[in-house]
């Protein structure tokens, strides 16, 4: 019987690329950026490299349909090179090849970049996208506030949370990813918030206002994982390693039967399940010390907060009112900015948030490290809407073999 991938994957280097509007780049000079920081992290040559796994989740806006452009932009030594794609979660997607090729064996060393150039289409969010069988892809009047605007009416009726209640939740999740993207020097948007000015916003879907919302960025991340045997043999010291990788994707249910009510996210709790279960954690809120979750709106880092099984139901709003997420709360999200401010290169975050973990169980966040040195850290990527998506988690800690 399969037990999982926990301490048998090792990270020897990650590197990230600023994220903003990188007019002066194109997607190879974001790979490259982004290579440069892990390779040098490693301590390794690019032909020790075995394989290599290229997430990008709008190709046609910038790298094509296959993985030959990140061959030639890191000049890979004529080896298997895959590219992946599944939504926001195509970062982790990448991440995920990579782990698991050096877990079975089949690699001893391999590389996962994910990239995004979203900037020069010159569309404020997601670029739109003709195809597929999404309703967003077909229906006209579809938009992904308006989506997840239903998410936050529905979690307020489940709950009977006061509209005021939320939306004060809400904007204090907006103004701490802003002062923690100020810290930040590689985030996007480092300017500091109020709480008045995110209730005092425009309105664009009911009760999403302008800062509840999260934008687009140009941006790319890297990660070269190994063994522990090897990252040891390499003079590597104080391992960061995978503890945990699952992906849980809608089957239909959520869209195609009353059974679910629209207010939490099905994939999330189950993926997160399965994580604890592959890490031995079984008490998150006592166990977990970071997490980056994807805050592609407001009520999406809210809601999650639950379905990861670190609030209880219906109480995000108060822990999050309380300070149990900031920076220097008992369990910082988006330490580095999140989604809103770090910014949503698609094909990048995933590893990006892996970045912040890995950086921060090695003391070297700079501004923003935690003291009290992080032990285990849980990354989410949601890629589509409530009712049909893809969620896929990742824990990694500290390695203790």
């Amino acid at each position: 019987m399969a037990k999982g991938i926990r301490d048998k994957v090792a990270i020897l280097g990650m590197g990230c690329s600023k994220f903003g509007e990188r007019w002066d780049m194109n997607a190879e000079d974001l790979m490259v950026e982004a290579y440069t920081e892990a390779l040098g992290d490693a301590g390794i040559e690019t032909k020790q490299i075995d394989a290599a796994w290229l997430g990008t989740a709008i190709e046609e806006q910038h790298v094509g349909k296959s993985a030959v452009p990140l061959a030639v932009a890191l000049r890979l030594p004529y080896i298997p090179v895959t590219r992946v794609e599944n939504f926001c979660a195509t970062g982790t997607e990448a991440f995920r090849g990579a782990v698991y090729a050096v877990a079975s064996g089949a690699a001893d060393i391999a590389l996962a970049l994910g990239v995004e150039k979203l900037k020069d289409t010159g569309y404020g969010g997601l670029p739109q996208r003709g195809r597929g069988t999404l309703p967003n892809m077909t229906w006209p009047n579809a938009s992904a506030p308006g989506y997840f605007a239903q998410l936050a009416a529905a979690y307020r009726a489940k709950h009977g949370s006061a509209p005021e209640d939320l939306k004060r939740a809400m904007a204090h999740v907006s103004v701490k990813s802003h002062d923690n993207g100020g810290r930040n020097a590689k985030a996007h948007l480092r300017n500091k918030i109020t709480i008045g000015t995110v209730l005092n916003s425009p309105m664009i879907a009911e009760p999403l206002g302008l800062y509840d919302c999260c934008g687009v960025s140009d941006g790319a991340a890297c990660a070269i994982v190994t063994t522990p045997e090897i990252a040891r043999s390499l003079g590597k010291r104080d391992l960061v390693s995978v503890k945990a990788l699952q992906v849980s994707v809608s089957n239909g249910t959520e869209a195609q039967h009353n059974s679910w009510d629209g207010s939490y996210f099905a994939t999330t709790r189950i993926a997160a399940t399965r994580a604890y279960q592959e890490a031995g954690i079984e008490r998150p809120r006592d166990e977990i010390s970071l997490i980056e979750v994807h805050d592609c709106f407001s009520v999406t880092e809210l809601v999650t907060m639950e379905d990861l099984h670190i609030s209880a139901e219906g109480r995000a709003i108060h822990d999050i009112l309380d300070g149990f997420y900031d920076a220097d709360g008992t369990i910082p999200c988006q330490i580095d900015g999140g989604l809103k401010c770090f910014g949503h290169p698609i094909g990048a975050s995933g590893l990006r948030m892996i970045y912040e973990m890995y950086l921060q169980m090695q003391g070297r966040a700079g501004e923003r490290q935690r003291q009290d040195m992080p032990r285990l850290g849980l990354t989410h990527n949601l890629g589509g809407f409530p009712h049909q998506n893809v969620c896929s988690i990742s824990i990694v800690g500290r390695y203790e073999g």
